[in-house]
């Protein structure tokens, strides 16, 4: 509705994700900021973070071979809270709360799933001769909740029947932020990638290469920056790795597959 009435104003658009709850709502808004060459972006704001960048360096560089898969969560325990003796107890959950509200887009796909499956299209994204635009969701495994929307949920992305991520989001398990990227030579392990880190772990033929980025600005600084050199230069899209709206497109797609598998 919003971003409906702001390309209505000819404004310049930055969207919090996810963007779109339906694969139908994007391909709307894309053709009329087409229409309209307008500037859109959809708030990824880790894409812009030094850990993120120098990972694209390091896979960009072919130093580790070719990519071969990846394995990328966001979890985090929101239903519980710990007592004393190490015992925990469950909260009482608010149904009007957005995050499990299934009208208002509840649910833990939507809300921390997103990363890991827009992470993973960046990466099929890398890959010669692998058309992200392709995909396929195996293996889905999800537990709803008594409000109706999904507290965990997994699946195996495979794009164009060649590169596949396996994703992970949950409000009950914390399995954290990880994101590993399997390549031919060795690996790269992001410990924490969404809300930044100062380490990269980078492993070669087994020898590890702990790799510091420095954090001199809060973390959203670096998105706000990018996007406002962006509008002034007089683009219609952010600069890579910034979401364009082809991506947000496709991500959007691969979420309601995920949500509807």
């Amino acid at each position: 509705e919003w971003v409906k009435k702001s390309i209505e104003k000819n404004k310049k658009i930055l969207v919090e994700k996810p963007a779109f709850l339906k694969l139908d709502h994007a391909k709307v808004i894309q053709e009329k900021i087409s229409n309209k060459n307008l500037f859109f972006a959809e708030g990824y704001m880790y894409r812009y973070n030094p850990q993120i960048r120098k990972s694209l360096e390091i896979i960009k560089s072919r130093e580790l071979g070719e990519i071969i898969s990846m394995e990328s969560s966001f979890c985090k325990n929101i239903l519980t809270k710990k007592k004393l003796f190490f015992f925990e107890k469950n909260k009482k959950i608010d149904t009007y709360n957005r995050l499990f509200n299934k009208d208002l887009g509840g649910g833990c796909i939507l809300d921390l799933g997103c990363y890991p499956t827009s992470f993973s299209l960046l990466i099929a994204s890398m890959i010669n001769g692998v058309n992200y635009r392709k995909f396929e969701l195996k293996n889905v495994k999800k537990i709803i909740n008594f409000t109706g929307v999904d507290i965990d949920a997994k699946a195996e992305l495979c794009f164009d029947n060649s590169f596949t991520s396996k994703i992970n989001s949950s409000f009950q398990n914390p399995l954290g932020s990880s994101t590993i990227i399997y390549c031919e030579k060795g690996n790269l392990l992001i410990n924490n990638s969404w809300t930044g880190n100062t380490e990269v772990i980078k492993t070669i033929n087994g020898k590890e290469e702990l790799i510091k980025n420095k954090y001199e600005k809060n973390i959203y600084s670096y998105e706000i920056n990018e996007i406002s050199k962006n509008i002034l230069e007089g683009k219609n899209e952010p600069s890579y790795p910034g979401v364009t709206i082809e991506e947000t497109k496709v991500n959007t797609e691969i979420l309601e597959s995920w949500l509807n598998a």
